[in-house]
Order: structure tokens, then sequence, then C-alpha cells
């Protein structure tokens, strides 16, 4: 099996982008920005984008450009979007490889990629369009989520693995997204 991303197998998981966390975000902006270039690639490329949204009453709807940009929000309690029962549902049984970007990286995302790692799949944790309020949680959460098994990756590598090469139909749509 390839270690390259591969768009055919992958489903982009962008985990509470919510507009109530991400003021008190460290580089929130540069996350969201990061996570919509990545969504809007999935998009070109025919990748299906789930988005999360961690008690929706208490925290506020995804960031809109999330929000429209996911195919479906799956509203959830548990810090570990997993536990949730119903989200195991959602992902196609043929795609195998999960990409990961959100927030906060220490909480919600580490607990679900730890979990989706156990459940068996293959887990791409996006290291630029993940955040949290202090960079230490986020740094310990990149470590400790690249230890268990995930691998550590940055938006514009999934989104060239995704491609493979610049003869791709949609390379110039893509590349014109990433400039």
């Amino acid at each position: 099996m390839s270690r390259l991303c591969g768009a055919a197998r992958s489903v982009l998981i962008l985990v509470d982008f919510q507009e109530g966390l991400l003021p008190v975000i460290q580089d929130g902006e540069a996350v969201v920005e990061r996570a919509v270039l990545l969504a809007k690639a999935g998009k070109e490329l025919g990748v299906p984008i789930l988005g999360t949204e961690q008690n929706p009453e208490g925290l506020g709807a995804n960031h809109p450009q999330i929000r429209q940009l996911s195919d479906q929000t799956f509203a959830k309690t548990y810090f570990d979007a997993c536990s949730q029962p119903g989200f195991l549902s959602y992902l196609e049984p043929h795609r195998d490889e999960l990409i990961i970007a959100g927030c906060e990286a220490h909480v919600c995302v580490l607990q679900t990629t730890l979990s989706l790692i156990e459940h068996g799949y293959r887990v791409r944790l996006v290291a630029d369009a993940i955040g949290s309020r202090r960079s230490s949680d986020r740094e310990v959460a990149i470590a400790r989520a690249g230890a268990a098994g995930a691998t550590v990756v940055t938006s514009e590598m999934v989104i060239f693995e995704w491609m493979r090469h610049s003869g791709h139909p949609s390379f110039r749509s893509v590349l014109a997204l990433v400039k």
C-alpha cells in the first residue's frame, strides 16, 4: 500500500472549526485558511468532506466556509467523534484514509485521531490545519498522534499527493488555490 495520500481512498474530516471556539485558537485564521484550502482542493478532486461540531448549542456552528465546503456536518457531544453514536456510519467503507484537520488539537482532534487509528484507519494529521489555545498543547498532540501511528503531514503535502502529477486534469485549478 502506498505511503502517499490517495484522493480515491481519502475522506477529509474537519473537526470543530466552530465560530465560538476559533477566536481563542492560536493562529486561528491561518488554521482555518489551510483547512479551507484542503477542502477546496478536496472538492475539486472528489474527496468527501465531513465536518463535526462539538456541542453546537454552546460553541455555535462551524466557520461559514467550513460548513459550506462540508458534504455533511455531524453534531457531537463526545470529544472523540467515534464515540458519538452514528459517526462511524458516515465513513465510506472503501475509503480507509482519513485526513484530519481541526480544533482543538489536544482534545477533539487527538481523541478522534487515536480512536480512528484503533478502528484500523490510516490517519493523516494535517499539522498546519490544526490548532489549540496554547502552542504546547498543539505540539504535544501532534507528537502523541504521530507516536500512535498517525502520519503527520501538511496541507500541501496532501494536495499534491492527491494529484500525483502535473498532468492531472485538475492540476491547474488546484495549483491556483495553492498560489
